[in-house]
């Protein structure tokens, strides 16, 4: 069954070149040559990460070059240079992955970047986002299609069982690699990949249901969002990348389930983060802002000040720029569309600050 055909067609992307990140696992080299088969139309480009965390990642790296030239495939091996982490080194090494990964993508303008994941990773994630207490966001786990770093990223495998990439490739006589870290029970997710078996054998909850309680999840996550998108749209202006602001008087008349949400998207947005701030740091954000006390704070990278009837967010700027009004009024001159609007100083540092 043509599972990547399906997967485009579904989402009606059309004849692009298509990078895919490839490991040498299992999943990943069999989503690659699946590619392959179906997509013969298409530009393919496997890319490898060369880590440098194990001994082995360069030795599997070629071995991905080899089989990638025997399948007529285009081949980069991306190397993480540098100094390497001591601690966090699962979220540090998979944030270095991505970044490699999307930069490479920006740079020779492609768009799209297709992952790997299946339907046990994603039954991984949802455990581990319920065990660090998530709310729906977090817990409607990986989408089928999302964004990092600016590139479309695409998991047309979700939904499918591992085992199906191994026996793909055992049909083809093809191997693969089996990484070592992947036994390693320092990480959460080798944790969790082990308990799965214990879990669907004692109570009967599979990958797949978890996957169908995922899914009913991600619905109510698309209801909230467009909630959110309208509230914006509607109720917040933005000043480039540096900041925004909204009306006092509609934050108070938001429910509070939307506060949250639009907050956390502003957030995220001028902080310029991969990640939402704590959601006890935003519900105490969201209870300080009525308050007669409040005047200002700070939160994931975004100064949060209350004057009169408008709440503004602005991106923190950490150099030595001190506010120069004739820095502002060059500015201007430049950005006519400022020309007599009222901001804040650190909004207008911020925006003469930018690169």
């Amino acid at each position: 069954m043509p599972v990547i055909a399906d997967f485009l067609c579904k989402h009606q992307i059309k004849n692009e070149t298509l990078a895919i990140g490839v490991s040498g696992g299992a999943d990943s080299l069999a989503l690659a040559l699946m590619a392959k088969e179906d997509l013969p139309q298409y530009r393919l480009v496997a890319l490898t990460v060369d880590h440098g965390l194990r001994p082995s990642a360069t030795k599997e790296a070629q071995y991905v070059a080899r089989v990638m030239k025997a399948h007529g495939i285009e081949h980069h091996t991306l190397v993480w240079e540098g100094k390497k982490p001591t601690t966090g080194i699962e979220e540090q090494a998979r944030t270095a992955r991505y970044k490699l990964l999307t930069d490479w993508c920006k740079e020779n303008d492609v768009k799209y970047l297709v992952i790997a994941h299946h339907l046990n990773d994603q039954a991984e994630t949802f455990l581990m986002r319920l065990q660090r207490g998530s709310g729906l966001f977090g817990l409607s786990a990986m989408q089928e299609i999302s964004k990092k770093n600016g590139i479309t990223i695409l998991r047309p495998l979700l939904h499918t069982p591992p085992q199906a990439m191994k026996d793909y490739l055992k049909a083809r006589h093809i191997e693969w690699v089996e990484d070592e870290s992947n036994q390693c029970t320092d990480f959460l997710r080798v944790r969790m990949r082990q308990f799965l078996p214990m879990l669907t054998e004692k109570t009967g909850i599979t990958s797949e249901r978890i996957d169908e309680a995922v899914f009913n999840l991600q619905r109510a996550r698309k209801f909230i969002e467009s909630a959110v998108y309208g509230a914006i749209e509607e109720s917040v202006c933005f000043y480039g990348d540096c900041g925004a602001t909204f009306d006092y008087t509609h934050f108070i008349n938001w429910h509070e389930e939307l506060k949250f949400y639009v907050l956390s998207r502003l957030l995220t947005d001028i902080g310029g983060s991969n990640y939402v701030p704590e959601a006890e740091a935003l519900l105490a954000l969201i209870r300080d802002i009525p308050s007669v006390d409040f005047t200002a704070t700070t939160l994931g990278g975004v100064y949060i000040e209350r004057s009169g009837l408008k709440v503004w967010l602005i991106k923190e700027y950490r150099g030595d720029v001190a506010f120069d009004s004739s820095k502002w009024d060059e500015f201007v001159k430049q950005n006519p569309i400022y020309n007599g609007v009222k901001v804040p100083h650190k909004l207008k540092i911020a925006l003469i600050s930018q690169k």
